[in-house]
């Protein structure tokens, strides 16, 4: 029996647990991705922690942007310690759909130390992904986030098909948390 590198194993792995029907229902959908194999958050999970923490796998996974899952997985396996801003921003621009982002902001940048900072980065950039991210990853920092209520605020005003609706939402949000905190 041969012995399979790291990334033959991921795939391996993936491919194993294709998902035709979720496939076909994502490319119908118009999702970006040449490839997908069409598993769900569960069955990823499960592959991340079968292979563990592996900062050269995440970026050699992340680098496949034509495959949904690789992207989607890669910051499941990325080591917290080994992300940084510059980084987080590269990867969140990079996304090629607001589900890798979502993944990306749930599953790493919350976690990080910094991650208001790159908030706040994102929510500054030039290209609607990455306002996307920044507004991501403060809704996995609320109620911490209600500090950036302005830069939500203008984003939600520059009426973006991608951002406007999250915006808006965690606009909500940050109302509801700082009514409760001024009743505390």
């Amino acid at each position: 029996m041969s012995e399979f590198n790291p990334m033959q194993t991921v795939k391996r792995r993936m491919y194993a647990m294709r998902n035709g029907v979720i496939a076909d229902a994502l490319r119908k959908a118009g999702s970006p991705y040449r490839m997908i194999f069409g598993l769900n958050l569960p069955q990823l999970d499960e592959i991340a922690a079968m292979t563990g923490k592996d900062e050269a796998l995440a970026h050699q996974l992340y680098a496949d942007s034509n495959n949904r899952e690789s992207t989607l997985i890669a910051p499941m396996i990325m080591p917290v310690e080994a992300m940084n801003p510059g980084l987080a921003l590269e990867w969140m621009e990079a996304s090629r759909c607001t589900e890798t982002t979502d993944i990306l902001c749930h599953k790493l940048l919350r976690k990080l130390p910094y991650a208001m900072e790159i908030a706040s980065k994102a929510l500054a950039g030039d290209s609607d992904m990455l306002r996307y991210g920044g507004l991501r990853l403060l809704w996995n920092l609320l109620p911490a986030s209600i500090s950036m209520k302005n830069m939500v605020a203008a984003e939600a005003a520059r009426k973006s098909p991608l951002t406007m609706r999250c915006a808006e939402s965690l606009l909500q949000e940050m109302e509801f948390f700082s009514e409760d905190l001024n009743q505390d």
